[in-house]
């Protein structure tokens, strides 16, 4: 699995960059020193952190401080790191926040700034044409990307291994098991619980392990797991919800739904989180 996702491999090219900007403090100006160095170590800290996992939120802007070590690399010296203002290029093909890419954005025009004044005035527009050009390209492929990957998500289990998927995914899986409960006589609910939002994933964790290989976990948000549970019969499933939940931690609540129960149309996954049926707490 590692290999299919290149985690490996992405920490290799971040292992080399550290390697190749460490290279450069030779005979640096010590504020481009200080700069390189920051650098350094931010790419060391991101490859020893790599994490192969669905579960961590894309959404960390992390991009801003890759471009705010870059603004500081071209402008200690901009002399000797100008073909650094390519870089910006690669940075605008990477998803991220509107007000990251605002910041990205105008730090990148205060690296032109830098530079432009050892060119002459027809070589520094023609530079600020090309930077725009590849901005608006790169941005267009990461909204590409974007896309691509939501859809992905969408049938993607949140961490490899594990029976946990995404809200979208509890609303599809409803109602072939309906059917299915119906066909072969099997009880079947839906068991919602709530933890605290630091607990999540190891709630999360622990729930995959409790509940039957062909049993699946939902994550509806930050603070809300469902298990849709398979039983015998009712007194059997009332058995197993106790099981489940004395088995997480302590401070969460719970309620369950009976699974021919639950009204199909105009369902939404916040219908599900703040309509409980039955709650049991501890």
């Amino acid at each position: 699995m590692q290999s299919k996702y290149k985690i490996r491999l992405l920490r290799a090219n971040l292992f080399a960059a550290a390697l190749a900007l460490a290279s450069w403090t030779y005979m640096a100006q010590p504020a481009a020193a200080l700069v390189l160095w920051l650098s350094v170590g931010w790419l060391f800290v991101t490859a020893l952190l790599l994490d192969f996992s669905h579960r961590r939120s894309k959404g960390l802007p992390w991009q801003a401080l890759s471009g705010a070590l870059l603004l500081g690399l071209i402008a200690v010296a901009p002399e000797r790191h100008s073909f650094l203002i390519w870089a910006w290029a690669a940075m605008f093909m990477l998803p991220q926040k509107r007000w990251v890419a605002v910041f990205n954005t105008c730090a990148a025009l205060i690296s032109w700034s830098f530079i432009a004044p050892l060119l002459n005035l027809p070589e520094a527009l023609l530079l600020l044409a090309a930077l725009i050009t590849l901005g608006v390209l790169s941005s267009a492929k990461a909204c590409q990307l974007i896309d691509i990957n939501g859809s992905i998500r969408k049938r993607l289990r949140l961490i490899p291994g594990l029976n946990l998927w995404p809200s979208g995914q509890l609303l599809r899986d409803l109602s072939r098991e309906q059917t299915r409960s119906e066909r072969e006589a099997i009880y079947a609910e839906l068991l919602i619980i709530q933890v605290k939002r630091h607990q999540l994933w190891s709630a999360a964790q622990k729930l995959c392990n409790l509940i039957y290989s062909f049993e699946h976990v939902y994550r509806l948000n930050n603070q809300t797991l469902a298990a849709l549970t398979l039983s015998h019969n009712p007194k059997e499933a009332a058995h197993r919800r106790k099981l489940l939940c004395a088995g997480l931690p302590e401070t969460q609540h719970s309620h369950h739904l009976p699974l021919m129960d639950i009204e199909l149309s105009g369902l939404s996954i916040e219908t599900l989180v703040q309509a409980p049926a039955s709650t049991t707490g501890s």
